[in-house]
C-alpha cells in the first residue's frame, strides 16, 4: 500500500475504501462511548471528515497521546460513509504544541475550519496553508499572531469561493481607484462607501491585496502585508474580515474569539 493513498479492499464482494498514513490533522474530537471517540479531522486527500477512534479513551489506549489538535499526524481509516473508522494513527514530529495566545489562536482557525469547509471535500492546497501556519504558532516566532489569523482568514474564505476578487468593485466590475475609500461587505463584496465612513482600505490597499494573494506565495507574501499595515488599517481590516466570517459561519460570534477576548480583558 502507499502512503496517503486510497486503495480498495475486497471484503464478503464488498469494496472498502482504505487509506493509509494519509497526512492530517485532528480539528475536534468529541465522546461517542464510553470509550470511543469521533474525531473531526483535516485530511490532505480527503478534507474534513469524521472518524471514529474505538478504544481512544481507554486509560492505556496508545491513541490517547497522538489523537492532539494542532499536531501533523500520519491516520489509516477505512470505510465509505459518513463517518469512516481509523485503524492507526502516528504523530510525524515537526512541532510541538503552541502554547499561550498562539494556542488559542490555533483553536480558533480549527473553529473556522469546521463552521467553513464542507465534508469530503478535498482543499490540498488549504491544507498546506493550514499546515504553515500551525508551524508559526508552534514556533513563537512570529511577533504578534493578529496579522497570521487575518492572513488565514483570507486565504480560507479564498480557497472556500466566499472571497470576492479584490481589485475591482464587485457589482460593476469596475476598476478600484487607488484613494478612493471602498469597503468589504457580506454577499455585497467590494463596494464604494461614504467619505464618513469608518472600517475601510483604499483602492490601491485592496489591489495590494489582491497581488498578495494571487502570489506565488500567498501566505508569506500575504502576512507580509497584513503586518506592515498602518495600525488603524489594520484594524479595518480585522472588522471587515470579523463580519465576512461570522456571516458565513452563521454566527454571530465565534466562541474561541470571545474566549480571547474575556482573557485579554483579565
Amino acid at each position: 500500500m502507499k502512503r496517503g493513498c486510497a486503495v480498495l479492499v475486497t471484503s464478503k464482494s464488498l469494496a472498502i475504501s482504505r487509506w493509509v498514513d494519509e497526512p492530517a490533522f485532528v480539528l475536534h474530537h468529541y465522546a461517542w462511548s464510553e470509550s470511543s471517540l469521533i474525531l473531526e479531522t483535516l485530511t490532505l486527500n480527503n478534507g474534513r471528515i469524521a472518524m471514529v477512534a474505538k478504544g481512544a479513551k481507554r486509560p492505556h489506549s496508545s491513541l490517547r497521546s497522538v489523537l492532539l489538535p494542532l499536531q501533523p499526524l500520519a491516520l489509516s481509516y477505512s470505510g465509505d460513509t459518513e463517518i469512516r473508522t481509523l485503524k492507526s494513527a502516528e504523530w510525524v514530529g515537526g512541532h510541538v504544541m503552541p502554547t499561550g495566545e498562539a494556542l488559542l489562536s490555533g483553536f480558533y482557525i480549527n473553529e473556522l475550519m469546521m463552521h467553513l469547509l464542507a465534508r469530503d471535500d478535498p482543499h490540498p492546497a488549504l491544507f498546506d496553508i493550514y499546515k504553515q501556519t500551525v508551524e508559526i504558532l508552534a514556533s513563537g516566532l512570529e511577533p504578534a499572531t493578529a496579522p497570521l489569523l487575518r492572513t488565514f482568514e483570507l486565504l480560507l474564505l479564498r480557497d472556500t469561493g466566499f472571497l470576492p476578487v479584490l481589485n475591482a468593485q464587485t457589482l460593476t466590475l469596475q476598476p478600484l481607484l487607488d484613494d478612493t475609500p471602498y469597503s468589504l461587505v457580506p454577499e455585497g463584496g467590494l463596494r464604494t462607501v461614504h467619505d464618513e465612513e469608518k472600517n475601510t482600505l483604499t483602492g490601491l490597499q485592496w489591489q495590494q491585496l489582491h497581488a498578495v494573494l494571487c502570489s506565488d506565495s500567498p501566505l508569506t507574501q500575504t502576512l507580509r502585508f497584513c503586518a506592515e499595515l498602518p495600525s488603524p488599517d489594520r484594524s479595518a481590516l480585522q472588522i471587515q474580515l470579523r463580519a465576512m466570517v461570522n456571516h458565513h459561519c452563521g454566527v454571530s460570534s465565534l466562541r474561541t474569539r470571545q474566549l480571547m477576548m474575556e482573557l485579554q480583558s483579565l
